[in-house]
């Protein structure tokens, strides 16, 4: 962490980071833009994993009912790292301290490495991944909603 230091408190001294961390009109904006963000994830993982659990919709072919979910996904992603960065970088020096943040990160990274990996690719309806749909769409459900609690975990608890 001490070679990131100098790097994160000159984040943190920013122009854009006090601006950010003064308004409180800026922060909720920015707040609201990342929920909107985390939505279209947990919408499009929800329907995707339901689909690969056999639950929602089981007549239909994977690849259909995913196609519009896989794009959500991603853009809610962007969205989310993007106004996550910003809403950060008023406090960029102390946030990466704390436990619950680390433990988000942790998540999340596990959470999309998980994505383009394996779960991208079961969505599409390849036969070729080496977990079943099911368990894909288990394990996918899990990893995004470990990051939503814990965000929220980071949020109340902070």
């Amino acid at each position: 962490m001490t070679a990131l230091a100098p790097f994160l408190a000159r984040v943190e001294a920013s122009t854009l980071a006090t601006t950010i961390g003064q308004s409180t009109l800026l922060n909720g904006l920015l707040s609201g833009i990342h929920l909107l963000g985390l939505t279209l994830i947990v919408g499009g993982v929800l329907v995707s994993s339901l689909r690969l659990l056999g639950v929602l919709l089981p007549d239909h072919p994977v690849a259909e009912l995913t196609s519009a979910s896989r794009r959500a996904i991603v853009a809610g992603l962007a969205i989310s790292v993007t106004s996550g960065l910003l809403l950060l970088s008023p406090k960029a020096a102390i946030v990466p301290t704390n436990t619950i943040f680390q433990t988000k990160m942790l998540l999340l990274s596990a959470a999309v490495a998980f994505y383009f990996a394996i779960y991208r690719r079961a969505a599409r309806g390849d036969a070729g991944t080496f977990l079943s749909p099911r368990l894909t769409g288990a394990l996918g459900l899990a990893l995004w909603t470990s990051v939503a609690l814990a965000g929220c975990a980071f949020i109340l608890l902070d």
